[in-house]
C-alpha cells in the first residue's frame, strides 16, 4: 500500500487511509528511497504519531523528506517485529538505529557420546548434545574450556582420534584430561565429572566443592589414598579457581544479560555484558552501524537501546533477566522479548532501585562501554584521517569519505602450488571482514600469477558489469605494472573504469614506506613517502589481503598434500585408500593415528603402516615391492 505525493505529501489523507491493524510501515523520499522502517500494533495511530507537534529535530527532519508511506499487514506485532528487523538489515534506511550482522554467539558443547566431548561451537544446536552459553567472545568459551580442563579433566580431543588411540595423550600427561580413550577412567566416573562440570557452569561450585571434599575424605579414611589424592588436586584447582571469579551467585539471578549504553559526541555504544551461572562471560560492545549522518544523531539513549534489543533479541535467545540503564518502553520491550523468553525480567535503573549486585554489574558495563568508545572513536578518527588523506592524494572523485569502499586484491601460491587469490573489502573507515573473498583459482600453469589474477577479477568484477553488485570507488593491486596491466585490460573488457585501478608495487628491498602507486589510466607512478598517512592506509590494506590469501593458500595447499600423499603411494589403491579414510573418519584422524591403529586396518601389513606413517609425517620412505604387489 503506498501514498505518494510527488509534489506534495498529504499526510492527514494518507493515515486515514491506514488500517488500525498491525504491520510495518516504510517511509520514502521523493525518488523512493527508505527513509525509516517501523512497527506498529496499530498502524494509523502508530503512522500518525509523526505528524503532530513537538517533534524531536531529528525526527521533525525525516518527517520534512516523506513522500510516500508504505505498509505491511501482519497478524501479529511480533510477525511486524520479525519483518522489520529484516527490512532494517536488508534496506539500511538512513534513520534507523541499525547494528551490523554478528556471527552466531559461541557455545560450549558436550556432545552425546559415551565419554562426551567437551568442545568449542558456533552454529546450528544438535538437540542430542548438550550447550552452554552463549559466550560473548571465543576467547571467553576458551577460558572456560581451561578451566574445566584444570578441574574435571574432560577430553576435548575428536571422535576419530578417540577411537584409535592406544596411549594416553600429552593433556593425561600434564593432568588435562582423564584420558578415557585408554580405558582409565570407567563411565560412571566420566559422567560424574561430566555432571560436576556443568553444574559448576550453572552456579553450583560451592556444592562441589562440598561434595569433592566429603568424596576425598571417604577415600582416605577407606585407605584408598590415590583416589583421595586425585579429589584433593581437583579440590585445589576448583578452590583457586573459585577465588579469582570476581562474580559469582547462584539463585534466580544466575543467567543475566546487562545492557548499557552511553553516547559522547554523537555516537553510541550499547555494551552487552553476559552472565551465565553465576559467571560473568565478558561482554561485547556494539556501535550503530553504518555511522550516522552529521547533524542527524539521534540523541535518545532509550531509542538506541530499544532498536539495540530489538535487532539482537530477534536472532538470540534472552535469559530469565534482563538490566538496561536507561528507561526503556516496557510494553515494547514485552513485544520484542515474547516470541524468546516470556518470563524475561526486565529491571532498568530509571524504574526503580537495584541490588548491590545488579547495580555492581551495571556500573561494570557501563564503564567498560565508555572504554569501548572512546578507544572506538580514537580508532575511528585516525583512520578517518587516513581515508580522506587517501582521497586528497590520488585524486579520487568522492562525495562521502564515509561511504568510501576500497577493495585490494593478492595472489598467493607456494611454487605454483595450490595457487588462491583473495579480495579484502574496506568501508566505513574498517575492514569489513564478512564480504572478504577468495577464488580458488584452476586452469593454469602453475604460478601463472598474471592469469590468476585475471581469473579473480573477471571473477569479481563480472557481476558488477551486469549491474549485479556495487562498484568499489579504488581498487587496489598488491603488484606492479604487469598487475596492473592485467587489471586494466579486465576493465576495459567489461567496460568499467580503468582509472579505479591502482597497484602498490614494493620499494626497493621491499622496505616499508617505499612503495611505488601504479595507475592503470597512465599517470605517471607515484611515491607518497614513509611519513604518509594516506601510505599507512594503503599499507595497512595491501597487508590484510596478503595475510588473508597467503592463510587460505596454506589450507588449501595442507589439504591438497594430505590427500596427494595417500593418492602418490603405490601401495595404496582406491581400496585400500578407502578403508584408511573410513576407520579414521578423513585425513585428520589418519594423521593422528599411530603406527599400530593404521597396522590394524585390513589389507595393511605392519610394513606398509610403517611406511605410511612417516609418508605423512614427512620422515619419508616408499613401501617396498611386497606391499606394492598387493595394493
Amino acid at each position: 500500500m503506498a501514498e505518494a505525493a510527488p509534489q506534495g505529501f498529504d499526510a492527514k489523507a494518507a493515515v486515514e487511509r491506514l488500517p488500525h491493524l498491525p504491520g510495518v510501515y516504510r517511509m520514502l523520499d521523493a525518488v523512493g528511497k527508505v527513509l525509516y522502517v517501523g512497527k506498529a500494533m496499530d498502524l494509523r495511530k502508530r503512522v500518525g504519531s509523526y505528524f503532530g507537534r513537538n517533534l524531536a529535530p531529528r525526527t521533525a527532519l525525516m518527517v520534512s523528506k516523506i513522500a510516500s508511506i508504505e505498509t505491511t499487514v501482519t497478524e501479529s506485532e511480533t510477525d511486524a517485529l520479525l519483518l522489520e528487523n529484516n527490512l532494517i538489515k536488508s534496506l539500511a534506511p538512513r534513520y534507523n538505529v541499525l547494528f551490523r550482522d554478528d556471527k552466531s554467539y559461541p557455545y560450549l558443547k558436550f556432545s552425546d557420546h559415551e565419554f562426551p566431548r567437551m568442545s568449542f561451537f558456533r552454529g546450528a544446536t544438535d538437540r542430542r548434545a548438550r550447550y552452554f552459553g552463549p559466550f560473548p567472545s571465543t576467547w571467553a568459551v576458551r577460558d572456560s574450556m581451561q578451566i574445566l580442563q584444570k578441574v574435571f579433566q574432560l577430553r576435548t580431543c575428536e571422535d576419530s582420534v578417540f577411537r584409535h588411540r592406544s596411549r594416553p595423550c600429552l593433556l593425561h600427561q600434564i593432568r588435562l584430561c582423564s584420558a578415557p580413550c585408554v580405558g582409565l577412567i570407567d563411565t560412571a566416573a566420566y559422567a560424574r565429572l561430566v555432571d560436576g562440570a556443568l553444574r559448576f557452569l550453572r552456579g553450583g561450585a560451592s556444592d562441589i566443592t562440598r561434595e569433592i571434599e566429603s568424596r576425598m575424605l571417604a577415600a582416605s579414611a577407606a585407605l584408598d589414598f590415590e583416589q583421595a589424592a586425585l579429589l584433593r588436586d581437583q579440590l585445589t584447582s576448583l578452590t583457586r579457581i573459585m577465588h579469582q571469579q570476581s562474580v559469582d551467585l547462584a539463585g534466580s539471578d544466575a543467567d543475566v544479560d546487562i545492557v548499557a549504553a552511553t553516547l559522547e559526541q554523537g555516537q553510541a555504544c550499547v555494551n552487552l555484558a553476559m552472565v551465565r551461572g553465576g559467571r560473568h562471560l565478558g561482554d561485547k560492545a556494539y556501535y550503530p552501524a553504518p555511522p550516522a549522518v552529521a547533524g542527524e544523531i539521534e540523541e535518545d539513549l532509550s531509542h538506541i537501546v530499544e532498536a539495540f534489543l530489538s535487532q539482537h533479541y530477534c536472532e538470540h535467545l534472552c535469559p530469565p533477566a534482563l538490566i538496561v540503564n536507561v528507561a526503556v518502553d516496557q510494553d515494547e520491550l514485552h513485544a520484542i522479548l515474547a516470541g524468546k523468553n516470556r518470563n524475561t525480567r526486565v529491571l532498568d535503573s530509571a524504574s526503580g532501585p537495584l541490588r548491590t549486585l545488579q547495580r555492581r554489574w551495571l556500573d561494570m558495563a557501563l564503564a567498560n562501554a565508555r572504554l569501548a568508545l572512546a578507544r572506538h572513536q580514537a580508532e575511528q578518527g585516525s583512520q578517518q584521517a587516513r581515508t580522506r588523506a587517501l582521497i586528497e592524494a590520488l585524486g579520487l572523485d568522492v562525495d562521502d569519505a564515509d561511504a568510501l569502499r576500497i577493495e585490494c586484491f593478492d595472489v598467493s601460491h607456494t611454487a605454483g602450488e595450490a595457487t588462491q587469490a583473495a579480495c579484502v573489502v574496506y568501508v566505513h573507515h574498517a575492514m569489513l571482514s564478512a564480504q572478504y573473498r577468495r577464488f580458488n583459482i584452476e586452469g593454469l600453469v602453475g604460478g601463472d600469477d598474471y592469469g590468476a589474477m585475471r581469473q579473480a577479477l573477471t571473477r569479481r568484477y563480472g557481476p558488477v558489469a551486469r549491474g549485479e553488485a556495487p562498484m568499489p570507488g579504488l581498487v587496489l593491486i598488491d603488484g606492479g605494472a604487469g598487475q596492473v596491466e592485467v587489471a586494466r585490460q579486465v576493465f576495459v573488457e567489461l567496460g568499467l573504469d580503468p582509472g579505479l585501478l591502482v597497484g602498490v608495487a614494493k620499494g626497493e628491498g621491499r622496505k616499508v614506506g617505499l612503495e611505488e602507486l601504479v595507475f592503470a589510466d597512465g599517470r605517471a607512478p607515484l611515491r607518497l613517502g614513509p611519513d604518509s598517512v594516506a601510505l599507512m592506509l594503503i599499507a595497512q590494506i595491501r597487508d590484510e589481503a596478503h595475510r588473508f590469501a597467503i592463510t587460505g593458500m596454506r589450507t588449501r595447499r595442507a589439504r591438497t598434500r594430505n590427500a596427494s600423499q595417500l593418492d602418490e603411494m603405490e601401495a595404496i589403491g582406491p581400496k585400500r585408500r578407502q578403508r584408511l579414510l573410513t576407520r579414521f573418519g578423513g585425513m585428520r584422524g589418519l594423521l593422528g593415528a599411530s603406527i599400530e591403529d593404521i597396522a590394524q586396518v585390513q589389507g595393511i601389513s605392519r610394513r606398509l603402516a610403517e611406511q605410511i606413517h612417516a609418508r605423512l609425517h614427512g620422515t619419508g620412505g616408499e613401501p617396498d615391492a611386497r606391499d606394492k604387489a598387493s595394493a
